[in-house]
C-alpha cells in the first residue's frame, strides 16, 4: 500500500508540473517545459562567440513569433494562434536552458510581450502584427513567420558545433515544420492555396508532404469563437 502511495504522488507531482507549464505558456510566462530536451549538464564547453549571439538571437526570434501569434489571437479569436503561441514558449524556454547553463546574459524583455532588445526584430513585430488586417492574412503571417525561422536555423546550424546548441536547434526546427503544416492547412480550408514566402517551393513542398511529429496543430485549431473568417488581399503577393 505505502508503495502504492508513493507511485501515486510522483505521478501527481509530475501532472502538476505539466499544469503549472501549461497554465505559464498560456500567459507568455517562461515556466517549466517536460518536454524540454535532456541536457549534458556536465558539459561545460566554451562556446564560441557565433554559438552565443545564436543563442541570444534565436530566443528573441521564438519570443517574436510567440509575440505576434498572442497578438493576432486577442484580435482573431483563431486557437490556432493561441495554442502554437504556448508551443514557442516552449522554444524560448528551451533556448532559455542553453543560455543559463552557458551563463550567458538572457534580454531582460522575455516576459513584456511586443518588447525587444534586438531592433530588426523590433521592427520586425511591428511591421507583422500591422500587416494583418483580416484572418487570411494573419494565417500567412504565421507561415511567413515559420519559414522565417526555419531559413534561420539553417543558417545558424552550419555554424555552430556545440552539440547541446544544435540538439535544441534541430528541436525547434521540428516544431517550426509543423506550424508550417498547420498554418497552410488552415489557410487550405479557407480556400487559399499557399505560396511559399522565403523557402524554396520544393523545400515547403517537401516539409508540407511530410508527417510531424510531437507539434503538430491540425484543422481543429482554425476554430474560433463567434466570427466568420475574413478574406482579403494577401500582403505577401
Amino acid at each position: 500500500m505505502r508503495k502504492k502511495l508513493v507511485g501515486i504522488g510522483v505521478l501527481l507531482l509530475a501532472l502538476l508540473g505539466f499544469i503549472v507549464g501549461s497554465v505559464a505558456a498560456y500567459r507568455g510566462e517562461p515556466g517549466p517545459y517536460p518536454g524540454a530536451p535532456q541536457l549534458n549538464l556536465a558539459y561545460t564547453g566554451e562556446l564560441s562567440e557565433e554559438e552565443k549571439e545564436a543563442l541570444l538571437y534565436m530566443i528573441e526570434e521564438e519570443k517574436l513569433a510567440r509575440d505576434v501569434y498572442l497578438t493576432l489571437y486577442e484580435e482573431y479569436n483563431l486557437t490556432i494562434f493561441e495554442m502554437i503561441a504556448q508551443s514557442e514558449q516552449r522554444h524560448m524556454d528551451a533556448v532559455l536552458m542553453l543560455i543559463e547553463k552557458y551563463n550567458l546574459t538572457a534580454p531582460s524583455t522575455l516576459d513584456e510581450v511586443g518588447v525587444f532588445e534586438n531592433q530588426e526584430l523590433q521592427e520586425l513585430y511591428n511591421k507583422l502584427t500591422s500587416m494583418a488586417t483580416n484572418e487570411v492574412e494573419a494565417l500567412e503571417v504565421g507561415a511567413l513567420i515559420e519559414e522565417t525561422d526555419i531559413k534561420d536555423l539553417e543558417e545558424w546550424l552550419t555554424k555552430v558545433d556545440n552539440q547541446d546548441i544544435i540538439q535544441v536547434f534541430e528541436n525547434l526546427m521540428r516544431g517550426s515544420e509543423n506550424h508550417l503544416r498547420a498554418f497552410v492547412r488552415n489557410l487550405e480550408i479557407r480556400g487559399v492555396s499557399y505560396e511559399p514566402q522565403v523557402l524554396n517551393e520544393d523545400q515547403v513542398n517537401e516539409i508540407l508532404s511530410s508527417e510531424g511529429h510531437g507539434h503538430g496543430h491540425g484543422k481543429m485549431f482554425g476554430m474560433k469563437r463567434g466570427r466568420g473568417p475574413g478574406m482579403g488581399r494577401s500582403p505577401f503577393h
